[in-house]
């Protein structure tokens, strides 16, 4: 274990950046956040004078130039992630980079390789932090053979509104911001992967029901990121899943999962509580999810004892992360064609 401290640049200071990475971080001891550099001078020297941060730089490679940053944590839109890890990694810097991983999976496998040709380096993706809360138990649950044999994964994760039709254009909605990336897909994908492990074949049908949208220029900008997707998935374990992700569905039941066995049945619903029932059952009891086993958020603990060599990366390593772009790639790419797309790419 390293007693030196750890001096973070920040390359990106969002509302997640400051939500949670900035408050994360300087609760550690041995860690110093260093300096920021935001998409204007101005709007860095802000945050830096809210968090007690002393440098500001007026571009991402100065901050990348600076010898006295050992990491970096990259919290800007999914467009910049790939040239911004790589940057960083040959400047001999850890990377944590926000979800999601890049704008495609030709952009997450030249982070991975940059990645393994450097494995000094720490680099981390922010995890879906979603379900942590019931992670460890599902998880629990398959791996003991609770439901037996997997067959049928439901995933589904709706907005309760009716469709948005004047809200302003968000990077989400930008593909050129956002790239493949839809809704909140990947961060659910990746859940899927914790539980039951990846697909190994994509089929999906998607919709962009507010084909355009004003932008902060005041201009109307063409909307090609879906706000509707319907997925069918082969599982490597065998199964199938079917998830499906909206923005437009009013007063819909929300988010919920079920996972089907050959010996039983386990459903998450929205706040999160985990039901089960055997074989023989008639109707679904609740599991009891201890809390001292349940996951919590602590992404900037896990980075810093990662580099101190304390701990690996679980939450989330680069690997996982193509698996997640490679999946969101294959959901638009056969949505286009029509066709089935194999995993991995």
């Amino acid at each position: 274990m390293s007693t030196e401290t750890i001096r973070v640049g920040l390359i990106g200071a969002g509302r997640n950046t400051r939500d949670r990475h900035i408050p994360g971080f300087q609760e550690i001891e041995g860690v110093e956040l260093v300096a920021v550099a935001n998409r204007s001078r101005e709007s860095g020297r802000r945050v830096a004078d809210a968090f007690n941060i002393p440098k500001v730089y007026d571009s991402w490679r100065e901050l990348l130039e600076d010898p006295d940053i050992d990491a970096v944590c990259i919290g800007t839109w999914p467009y910049m992630h790939c040239t911004l890890a790589i940057a960083a990694l040959d400047q001999g810097k850890h990377v944590l980079c926000e979800a999601r991983m890049a704008a495609n999976a030709q952009e997450a496998h030249a982070m991975l390789e940059a990645s393994l040709t450097r494995p000094h380096l720490i680099a981390q993706i922010v995890p879906s932090p979603t379900t942590f809360k019931v992670d460890a138990l599902v998880m629990k649950l398959v791996a003991e053979g609770y439901i037996g044999d997997i067959l049928a994964v439901e995933v589904q994760v709706l907005g309760t509104g009716f469709m948005d039709t004047d809200s302003p254009m968000h990077w989400r909605q930008d593909r050129s911001l956002s790239g493949y990336n839809i809704l909140n897909m990947g961060i659910w994908y990746e859940a899927m992967i914790r539980w039951v492990g990846p697909a190994t074949k994509v089929m999906a049908m998607t919709k962009v029901n507010v084909p355009r949208r004003k932008g902060d220029d005041g201009n109307w900008n063409a909307v090609t990121v879906p706000d509707h997707a319907d997925i069918l998935c082969e599982l490597a374990n065998g199964g199938q899943a079917h998830m499906r992700f909206s923005a437009v569905t009013g007063c819909s039941p929300g988010s919920e999962a079920w996972l089907y066995g050959s010996d039983g049945t386990i459903y998450i619903d929205q706040k999160l509580n985990v039901f089960g029932a055997k074989r023989g059952d008639t109707e679904l009891s609740e599991i009891p999810n201890p809390i001292e086993t349940q996951h919590y958020w602590r992404v900037e603990e896990e980075f810093i004892s990662a580099i101190q060599g304390m701990e690996p990366v679980t939450r989330t390593p680069f690997s996982v992360g193509v698996h997640y772009m490679e999946f969101t790639e294959a959901v638009t790419r056969s949505a286009q064609t029509g066709q089935s797309i194999a995993l991995p790419l």
